[in-house]
């Protein structure tokens, strides 16, 4: 069979020429190159493989498997390998294969110092936090253009984004604030029943949804959905080199892209901190005036009276700061993801985490400050 389809030259000095022929398709079987191989070790003296194929050639991905395999044998003996003589189809076939094999990842030195991995663990985040700030100050500017009317700004696209960040979470929103009221309203019960002064509960659900947990809780859950869309989106964005395109047509991506994401989010966050401060408090009021049997209005009167106005201020700042913060990690994962699908996952993974993270920085810095200033 092999006579069939492989014939060698040897008329060309310090060259193999392989004529192909008959049948290369999968379904006839998959050839070995050994027979190639043991050509070259009875002429040591070959330094280069030529082609020519027949006529009647029939050939599929199994010519091409068994070209691969020859190619990379033959570079392991520095014998160069002229694809000129093969179908132009199959040279294109083969140039795109031998273009997409895995690069080598260098192994890591196993004696590498705790100090050389401490330094590039801060190099790595002195880069990120390098690359967060210039991206802050295009956003700034961007701003700046919005404002002056001199930015591309659709705003189909941002009524749109808007509806996403409040609307479409309204639900989840209703349900987590729902139940962590009703939890305070239980692990407060629990204590207070021993002094008899279950109607605090009020105090403590009111006090702690409005001032922190509404907007803590809300910034998390647009951190996981709103956070990561828009990672995922400006990810795919840059893999398929959209961004490119927009800035090869002279229009900003920040301005186009993030700008819209950063606002919509900025507006959306207050407003679902009031919705989930009243559902908090609701939870609260239900599991109080239904389990526990309080009085209803003596309870709704507890919280008016416990839940200040200076509270609601504070937890309305939470939540903007929530808000860019959320906005400003999705975006920026996305605008600097990898060109690949796993950089796609890990620029949404990161956007999730550092939004967590930024959130639970930020909540303790603002009840610091908040300490000082006495609020």
């Amino acid at each position: 069979m092999l006579s069939e389809k492989l014939t060698f030259d040897y008329s060309i000095p310090k060259t193999l020429l392989i004529k192909l022929s008959g049948d290369w398709q999968i379904s006839a079987g998959l050839l070995s190159v050994n027979e190639v191989t043991s050509q070259l070790t009875t002429h040591p003296d070959i330094a280069q493989i030529n082609f020519s194929v027949s006529q009647g050639l029939k050939w599929d991905s199994g010519l091409i498997a068994f070209l691969l395999k020859l190619i990379r044998e033959c570079g392991q003996k520095n014998i160069h390998v002229a694809r000129e003589g093969l179908p132009q189809e199959a040279q294109k076939l083969l140039a795109l294969a031998l273009k997409v094999d895995e690069k080598d990842i260098p192994p890591k030195d196993a004696r590498e110092s705790f100090l050389e991995r401490s330094g590039e663990k801060a190099l790595q985040i002195s880069e990120s936090l390098a690359a967060g700030l210039d991206f802050l100050g295009d956003i700034a500017v961007s701003l700046g253009r919005l404002i002056t009317g001199k930015s591309y700004f659709r705003w189909d696209d941002f009524m749109l984004i808007v509806q996403r960040c409040g609307v479409d979470t309204l639900l989840l929103v209703s349900l987590i604030s729902l139940l962590v009221g009703m939890i305070l309203a239980f692990v407060g019960s629990i204590q207070l029943k021993m002094f008899g002064a279950q109607i605090f509960i009020s105090d403590i659900v009111g006090i702690a949804m409005v001032r922190v947990l509404s907007a803590v809780m809300t910034g998390i859950i647009m951190s996981g959905r709103i956070g990561a869309s828009f990672a995922a989106e400006l990810g795919m964005m840059q893999t398929n080199e959209e961004i490119d395109a927009l800035k090869t047509l002279g229009v900003s991506p920040v301005e186009f892209l993030v700008i819209p994401r950063v606002l919509a989010l900025v507006i959306m966050m207050p407003v679902l901190t009031i919705y989930a401060d009243l559902m908090g408090i609701l939870g609260g009021f239900v599991i109080s005036a239904g389990m526990l049997h309080l009085n209803p209005v003596e309870y709704l009167n507890h919280t008016q009276h416990a839940v200040k106005l200076s509270y609601v201020w504070v937890g309305l700042i939470h939540s903007l700061v929530f808000g860019v913060i959320v906005a400003v990690s999705g975006c920026l994962r996305g605008i600097k993801c990898e060109r690949s699908a796993a950089g796609v996952g890990i620029a949404t993974t990161s956007a999730v985490v550092t939004g967590i993270t930024g959130i639970v920085i930020a909540t303790a810095l603002i009840t610091f400050i908040c300490q000082i200033l006495g609020v």
